[in-house]
């Protein structure tokens, strides 16, 4: 062979032995931006097993994702113990309060829409509000007064109307008589009235609050009031609003207020902490397994009411993180996602560092929940599930139960163990 054979054939050799050094840092950086040790993202396996072993939780499903890309999904467990089905990562979950967020986003879309302003009094959506009271608590029993002035829409993306769910005592009875507060489930529920969600509402304005508008964070029925605002200000019921802005733009298929016949044959069973913290079977109707699937299917809940997966929701937090789009579909504006997720209550409602915004907790300072960081922002739903996200981090963290109530620590350490294995 010729000697310009060879030198082509060394060239060639140095050539590639040169391309492979300079891959080798371009490898290893991809490691480090993947930034989890998924050795130690298993310790969560063992971690969920041991509460169904231990017969603290029927079941579970948990998720996360970092920088969109699914690094951990499991389902543990049984999503009906006793009839022996196993919990699977499509099965379905109530997410009640988890279903604010949707809400609190559907009214931020009509306000990019010119339709309404954070400012608005709520009475100009439902005119029944334009004049509301305060019970307040005196040494000599309550007494019911004016409030000193409207409730606006900002009011109640922030928590701070004073709209409780009506369950204190001093003003139980009185939301009771009216279909609410602790004939209501457990204050939340509505999923078994007959009635749209504005003749509730309606009928909520009647009833005394807690607090004075702005003065304090009090968690309640605010995110429902935002439901019949939503409908009134874009004339359409509240589940076609979340379906056509929301859910269906995003692929979520299963995230709705009532479900199919076949769905519900993927309707997780409702279980309660007994006082041994044992999971034992709830019971029938409001304050357990609800009406998810046989009706009467006509109130749509902003603040509680809807049903989803592990995945679905999972999309909708992912939609957020990455600033209102997901997959080429944009949902919000980034400044409108930058608004929901940082604090508007200042220590309204925490002086530890966790804020809240239009529809979030935040947090507002490293150690005030756990590993978050600043940045951060999540909450969750009354039948046990947690969600948080990070954003510095790349992170949504999703955990699905459904146990009311609850009595294990699950939703803590969770995130605990997911941040633990970052590196």
């Amino acid at each position: 062979m010729s000697r310009s054979y060879f030198e082509k054939r060394t060239a060639l050799s140095a050539s590639l032995l040169l391309l492979a050094i300079l891959l080798q840092p371009i490898a290893a950086s991809a490691q480090v931006v993947s930034g989890i040790n998924a050795e130690r993202l298993a310790r969560i396996d063992g971690v969920l097993q041991s509460y169904v072993d231990k017969g603290e939780l029927a079941g579970a499903v948990a998720l996360v994702l970092q920088h969109g890309e699914t690094v951990y999904e499991k389902a543990v467990g049984f999503s009906d113990r006793e009839a022996g089905e196993a919990m699977t990562t499509a099965s379905l979950f109530r997410i009640a309060s988890q279903t604010k967020a949707l809400t609190s986003v559907v009214i931020l879309s009509l306000l990019e829409e010119g339709k309404l302003n954070l400012n608005d009094p709520v009475s100009r959506f439902i005119p029944e509000w334009a004049s509301t009271t305060v019970a307040e608590v005196t040494d000599t029993g309550m007494n019911i007064v004016p409030a000193r002035r409207q409730i606006t829409l900002r009011d109640l993306l922030t928590h701070t109307a004073g709209i409780s769910y009506g369950t204190q005592p001093h003003i139980a009875d009185l939301y009771a008589q009216k279909g609410l507060g602790p004939d209501a489930g457990m204050g939340w529920y509505t999923a078994d009235k007959e009635e749209p969600v504005c003749s509730t509402m309606e009928r909520l304005a009647s009833l005394p609050f807690v607090a004075q508008p702005g003065e304090q964070w009090v968690y309640g029925y605010n995110t429902d009031v935002l439901g019949c605002v939503a409908e009134r200000a874009s004339d359409m019921p509240l589940d076609e609003l979340i379906r056509s802005r929301i859910t269906g733009p995003l692929g979520m298929q299963d995230t709705q207020f009532f479900l199919t016949a076949a769905q519900g044959q993927r309707l997780v069973t409702v279980y309660s902490s007994d006082d041994s913290g044992k999971a034992v079977r709830a019971v029938e109707g409001s304050k357990g397994q609800g009406h998810y699937v046989d009706g009467p299917r006509r109130n749509f809940a902003g603040g509680a009411g809807l049903v989803s997966s592990a995945r679905d929701y999972s999309r909708f937090l992912e939609m957020i993180r990455q600033g209102g789009e997901l997959d080429g579909v944009r949902i919000l504006a980034p400044r409108t996602v930058a608004l929901m997720t940082s604090n508007q209550v200042g220590t309204l409602h925490s002086n530890t560092g966790l804020g809240f915004g239009l529809g979030f907790e935040t947090t507002d300072r490293y150690g005030a929940n756990g590993m978050d960081s600043v940045g951060s922002f999540g909450w969750g739903g009354a039948y046990g599930s947690v969600y948080r996200v990070d954003p510095e981090a790349g992170l949504s963290i999703l955990l699905m139960i459904n146990q009311l109530p609850n009595s294990t620590d699950i939703r803590v350490k969770l995130p605990t163990l997911v941040y633990q294995a970052l590196e």
